[in-house]
């Protein structure tokens, strides 16, 4: 009978880690940015039925990178734990720190299981609060660590050189349209220095606005709203609640817990992979 192979744990954390990164790098990068009225989520997607980015709850949004299937399941799991927390307790008692270590136990569990494998995905949990210092960003790598940003983040793909570009000249105060157009500028450079056109149909993006007199404040910006976004000269941003072509379910419905609209659909994980990227990763 021969000896099993020995590996270290160090090792074989090591080797899971990277197979992860490497996952997630194969995907698309977003940005998280806070502005003036809230925060926005900006990524390259040119699928419609495929979102990165979602409502969690009512100040809550979630944003991923990676491989899609995986995500989607953890982003159903975060509305059922908001939902039953919301309806047992308060709305008031579902905060972005309470979804966050609940993303972090599941993730930090599956990661350091042998028995299946890590999952290649980075997530970012924003709450928007009542003014900009009570806003809320964390992200959360593989291994289900938490690590609470301010300003701005990037995920996925390219996330160290765009995140660097962002630190530089992303401010406090910018309004909706500055924000986006930086979003998109770090979005259009590449790993060699190049920069590339993303042309506003490959774009998704999203707010968490404040200003929103609904209980829910999370709004997709699509069509004519978001080109006149990408138009404007910074001195003044198109309101957020302004008409846009196709209004989303989470503009029109009542103060119920939020899901995006895809996943209403069905509870079970999309099968198969992110056809955005023409493989596994979203």
């Amino acid at each position: 009978m021969s000896t099993p192979f020995y590996v270290s744990p160090q090792q074989a954390m090591a080797d899971r880690a990277e197979y992860a990164r490497k996952g997630i790098a194969r995907g698309r990068s977003l940005v998280v940015l806070q502005f003036a009225d809230g925060i926005v989520f900006v990524g390259e997607n040119p699928s419609r039925a495929l979102h990165k980015f979602s409502e969690i709850y009512d100040r809550i949004g979630f944003a991923a990178a990676g491989k899609y299937n995986e995500y989607e399941n953890l982003r159903i799991g975060g509305v059922r734990y908001a939902d039953l927390r919301g309806y047992t307790y308060d709305r008031d008692d579902v905060t972005a720190r309470g979804l966050a270590n609940v993303y972090a136990q599941t993730l930090g569990t599956i990661f350091s299981s042998a028995a299946e494998k890590p999952y290649e995905v980075e997530l970012v949990v924003a709450e928007v609060g009542a003014g900009p210092e009570g806003d809320q960003i964390y992200r959360l790598p593989h291994d289900g660590s938490i690590v609470d940003e301010h300003g701005s983040v990037a995920v996925g793909g390219n996330a160290e050189q765009i995140s660097s570009f962002l630190d530089q000249r992303h401010r406090d105060g910018m309004s909706l349209a500055e924000a986006l157009k930086l979003a998109v500028q770090a979005l259009s450079r590449e790993a060699n220095g190049n920069e590339r056109e993303i042309p506003a149909e490959r774009l998704e993006v999203a707010v968490l606005d404040r200003t929103r007199p609904q209980q829910r404040k999370f709004k997709r910006i699509v069509g004519r709203q978001l080109t006149r976004l990408l138009d404007a000269d910074g001195a003044g941003a198109t309101p957020t609640d302004a008409p846009s072509d196709s209004e989303d379910a989470e503009g029109g419905s009542t103060p119920a817990a939020g899901t995006d609209t895809p996943a209403k659909s069905t509870d079970a994980p999309a099968k198969g992979t992110d056809a955005s990227d023409e493989g596994t990763k979203e």
